[in-house]
Formats: C-alpha cells, sequence, structure tokens
C-alpha cells in the first residue's frame, strides 16, 4: 500500500510516544541480543507497536496499542466489540500464559434460540435460520471480550502507563488514516449480503453519501476516539458499565431479530486465565491456548504428520491426513470446558496419538472422530464458523512475547454499530443445529448455554527449543481453516527446511471432513491439487485463501519475521 502514513502525522505519533510518561520500574533484564519485532495486519498498527517497543515497552503493551490501531483501521476483522486469545511469554521468568478474552453468551441465551419462530418442516421441527440471517441478527451478539483483556494482560505484563497505549489510536482517529485497499474491496459486497449499509452507524461511517469508502481515502471516527478515550482515562470499567454498555445492549436488542444481552451481563464479563496446551515435536514443544481455543489442533497435526511420514517422505499427504484426523477429533470434542469436558491432554498423549495413526482413513472415506481415553459421549457437531479475524505476533527488546488472536467472527461482526465500533456476532461460533430437546439427544460440545464461550479455531502458538528457548512465534486469522494455517507454519519451518516468508507463502491446504481445499494460486499449488486428485482425494481448487498468518522466527542471528502477502501485514524489527 503506498505512503500509508502521512510523513507529518507519522513524525507527530512518535513524538507523541516517545516524549511522555516514564515507563513502570522494570525488573532487572535477562540478557536478550537480539532486540524486539512485530508483525501485525497492518502497516499503521506495526508503525505503533514498533514505537511503542522503542519507548521500552512490553510485548502486551506493544499488543494492546496495535490492536487498538486494527479496530480503527481494520473495523472488518476485529475490534473493541470483538474477543480475542493472548498468548504471553515472560521470558525473566520462563512463563508461558493464556488469557482468554473470548466473548462470553448472554444470561438469555439458549440451544434453541437460532431457531426461525413459526416455521415448521416435514417433520414439524422448527427450522435453524440460515447463517446470513443469524449473522445479522441481534441474537449473534455476545460480550465483548477483548477490552478486559487489555486490562488483564496489562495488569500482569504492561511496563509502559495505560492511557499511553490508547492515544496513538486516538490520535489516528481524529486526525483520519487512508481507507486500505481489502476495507475497501470488501464493502461493495457486504451491501449486497449484510445490513452494514442500512444500520443506524455503519451505514453513515463505511457509506457516506451512499457510496462506499473508497481505497486511498482519508477517513476518521471521532466517536471511536471518545470511546477510546474513556477507556485510556477510566480503566475497562468505562466499557462494561455507563453509557457504551447501556448502548452495546440496546444494538444487541434491536430489530430484526433482537436478542437477549443485557448490561448485566456486559457488567458481570471476566477474562479467565486457562492452562497453556503443550506438546512435543521433534526436539522441540509446541504450546497454544486451551478450549474453547483450537490451539490443541495443529499440535496434534503436527504429531500425527510425524507418525505419517517420519522420514520425511509422502510430507503433503502425511499433512492432509493429519488434518483430516485432528479436524475430525477437534469438531466432535472442543468448545467451552465449563460446559463439557475436553480431553485435550488424552488427544495428545503419544499412546493416543500412535492409535489414532493407524485408523488412516482411505482418501475416499470421510474421517470420523477417535476416542481418546476419557472422552465424554457427545452430539454431532453442527457448528458454521466464519472468517472475520485478525493476528499480530510481537517479541520485545527483553524476549518476551505475545501471539495475540482477535475477532468480531464474519466480516464487520453483526454489522451493527456503537459508538465508533462494530458488535461481533460470535453466538453464531456455537453449534446452532441442536436436537429438539436435551433429553432425548446428547448435545454437542460446542451447545449455547448461558455463560458459555463458543468454539474457536483461533490458534495463538509459540515454539520452545529444548533447552526452553523461545524459537517461533505464530498465528492466523480464517475461520476454521485456522488450525491448517497455523500448522502449516510449524511444518514448513521445523519438517520442510522452508524460510519463515517461504513457510507462510507456501500454498495453503485446507483438509477437513470429504474434501481437501488447495490453494492453486500460488505455487506449487496446481502440482500438489494435481497429485492428491490422483491419489483420490476430493480437491476443490481454490484461486486464494484467507490466512493472514503473522510469524516470527528466533535463529543463531537474530530474529526473522514473516508476513502474509494475501493480506496487508508488515514487518518490523526494533534495535
Amino acid at each position: 500500500m503506498a505512503k500509508i502514513f502521512d510523513n507529518r502525522l507519522y513524525t507527530a505519533l512518535l513524538i507523541l510516544i516517545c516524549a511522555s510518561c516514564a515507563s513502570r520500574e522494570a525488573a532487572s533484564q535477562p540478557d536478550w541480543p537480539f532486540g524486539g519485532m512485530v508483525v501485525t495486519a497492518n502497516p499503521y498498527a506495526t508503525e505503533v507497536a514498533s514505537a511503542i517497543l522503542e519507548r521500552g515497552g512490553h510485548a502486551v503493551d506493544a499488543a494492546i496499542a496495535a490492536h487498538a490501531v486494527l479496530g480503527l483501521v481494520e473495523p472488518q476483522s476485529s475490534g473493541l466489540g470483538g474477543g480475542g486469545f493472548m498468548l504471553v511469554f515472560e521470558r525473566s521468568q520462563a512463563k508461558l500464559t493464556f488469557l482468554d478474552g473470548r466473548e462470553s453468551a448472554p444470561a438469555g441465551a439458549d440451544a434453541r434460540m437460532f431457531m426461525v419462530p413459526g416455521a415448521e418442516q416435514a417433520d414439524d421441527e422448527p427450522q435453524v435460520m440460515s447463517f446470513l440471517q443469524a449473522w445479522q441478527s441481534g441474537l449473534a451478539v455476545g460480550v465483548p471480550g477483548v477490552v478486559a483483556l487489555y486490562q488483564r494482560a496489562h495488569e500482569q505484563h504492561g511496563r509502559l502507563p495505560w492511557r499511553d497505549l490508547f492515544q496513538p489510536a486516538i490520535d489516528l482517529a481524529n486526525q483520519g488514516f487512508e481507507v486500505s485497499p481489502r476495507l475497501a474491496q470488501f464493502l461493495p459486497r457486504m451491501a449486497k449480503i449484510s445490513r452494514l449499509d442500512e444500520n443506524p452507524g455503519s451505514k453513515a461511517y463505511f457509506y457516506p453519501d451512499g457510496e462506499p469508502l473508497a481505497a486511498g481515502q482519508l477517513r476518521t471516527n471521532s466517536e471511536y476516539a471518545r470511546t477510546l478515550l474513556s477507556i485510556a482515562t477510566q480503566g475497562a470499567s468505562a466499557f462494561y458499565s455507563g453509557s457504551i454498555a447501556r448502548a452495546i445492549a440496546a444494538a444487541a436488542q434491536a430489530e430484526p431479530d433482537p436478542g437477549t444481552l443485557a448490561v448485566s451481563d456486559i457488567s458481570s464479563y471476566e477474562v479467565k486465565e486457562r492452562p497453556v496446551v503443550c506438546g512435543g515435536f521433534q526436539a522441540d514443544r509446541i504450546c497454544s491456548a486451551a478450549p474453547p481455543s483450537s490451539g490443541a489442533a495443529p499440535i496434534l497435526m503436527a504429531k500425527l504428520y510425524e507418525e505419517f511420514a517420519p522420514d520425511g517422505n509422502g510430507r503433503i499427504r502425511a499433512f492432509v491426513d493429519a488434518q483430516r484426523l485432528s479436524y475430525a477429533d477437534r469438531d466432535h470434542y472442543f468448545g467451552d470446558p465449563e460446559g463439557a469436558p475436553v480431553p485435550v491432554d488424552a488427544l495428545l498423549e503419544q499412546s493416543y496419538v500412535r492409535q489414532r495413526g493407524s485408523e488412516r482413513f482411505a482418501p475416499g472415506e470421510i474421517p470420523v472422530h477417535g476416542n481418546p481415553a476419557g472422552s465424554a459421549p457427545l452430539g454431532p457437531d453442527t457448528t458454521e464458523e466464519a472468517s472475520g479475524t485478525s493476528h499480530l505476533s510481537i517479541v520485545d527488546a527483553r524476549g518476551n512475547a505475545v501471539s495475540f488472536t482477535a475477532t468480531i467472527e464474519a466480516p464487520f461482526g453483526s454489522a451493527r454499530w456503537v459508538e465508533g465500533f462494530l458488535l461481533n456476532n460470535e453466538m453464531t461460533d456455537f453449534a446452532r443445529d441442536v436436537p429438539a430437546t436435551e433429553e432425548s439427544t446428547r448435545l454437542p460440545a460446542n451447545a449455547i448455554r448461558p455463560g458459555l464461550r463458543p468454539r474457536s479455531s483461533m490458534s495463538p502458538t509459540m515454539i520452545f527449543d529444548a533447552n526452553g528457548q523461545l524459537k517461533m512465534v505464530t498465528g492466523s486469522p480464517g475461520g476454521n481453516s485456522i488450525p491448517a494455517y497455523v500448522g502449516k507454519t510449524i511444518l514448513g519451518v521445523l519438517a520442510w527446511g522452508l524460510s519463515p516468508q517461504a513457510a507462510v507463502d507456501f500454498p495453503n491446504i485446507v483438509a477437513r471432513g470429504a474434501k481437501v481445499r488447495v490453494e492453486t494460486g500460488v505455487e506449487p499449488g496446481p502440482k500438489i491439487a494435481a497429485e492428491l486428485k490422483d491419489a483420490g482425494y476430493e480437491v476443490q481448487e481454490r484461486e486464494g485463501e484467507n490466512s493472514g498468518i503473522s510469524l516470527i522466527y528466533v535463529d543463531e542471528e537474530g530474529l526473522v519475521g514473516a508476513a502474509d502477502k494475501r493480506r496487508e501485514g508488515t514487518v518490523k524489527a526494533v534495535p
């Protein structure tokens, strides 16, 4: 994107970041010779995060500042009205923490809430809403978690003052940013399939004078600036109570298809600190987020890959079959662990991996889930996931790291506008088509229940070597394809000998259910598709894919960053 920063604005921004309050008193710094690095989904966010690191900020500080900017310049993917998962590595303590800021279901939610009132099928059962209807409904809005996640992460890890982290985004919102080509490309299509061009607020913002924003156009958002200023001066409580909380509830309860989200749901939201999931691969250790994240799925893929291709031969087929089995297990067993136990440890046990490897399905077969020790009987999964998500990877000058994936679910979330930002449609990440009664049929693991968090494909991941030293920070957006995208980066670098950028650029291959999707617009995608077809797989060729991988690799000489060319990500090293 040409000259994304106006020079005067950028200079003023750096002066502001570097000149104000001193950082918190820091503990003694461990020896870390490599400096820092930022990889985010947008140049504005990358510049702001790197400036925070240059000032001495923690990777968490940079992640918060960057994401506040992403909510402004990339509103189709994530923002204040959504949630996220943050994996934080504190190098001085050799400690990895997973913070769950996923959206939660309102108290009035239930497993049948997406059924069309009065509509009946031949068997007299009510019909489930189409995804498009559910997506744009107030029923789809869950309690946003990302602002609470900011505060919890900052309390535990931050070094710079809380208020300073929001000033870059406030200034950018007031002075204006250049609309990116990707944002502009979405808008004409969204006018055909969503209410983005009709709903109060979103219509005026994205379609001024009835026309969609154009690439390169300067756009301000004073509402967003005011919201951020309230958060910056009053903390997260400004978002979860008072006028902002009331506006969120009112937007969710508005027609059509109003939801039940109430101020009491919003004010009671809490970030959860959950276990980190780890598994061995070769001599390294892959670590990711626990359920409701799908972070264990790429780990299981890597372990099954070793079963199928111990000598490196047949690597693509091994990757495809590892995905097929991993997705079958993920789809069946994963949800909020407070709703149904998720047998993560059993799924990653080497004995189960060997047993699962012996169940390698033939190319023409549809894989089914395995039966790890201690797993409970569950109903079949009916979850339908969209892909409005963003990821950023950051390493700071002390060797601390953040892998942060954030989302509002589908593009532009529910298209419901509140105080300068969009609300999520995260409740459609639950299984919406469920049995008529809980008594007659087992519910799926990801069934909707009050207070629960929907299963997410988001898989923020870090890899450590045999000595416990940080080796890789990775993650991606992309809906239910995220585990495959993350798995590709792990295998690409660690098993296939690719450079970080080559691993990100390599054709995406997604093998979930009956079909294997192959990205043929990237070499050697056509060759891979042809070979898999010849082997008997049902191949679906795709010109492009929706990944947005942000990867940082640590080698003997320093940090190597890679941003996904399929989106607008950038890399910046910090001395």
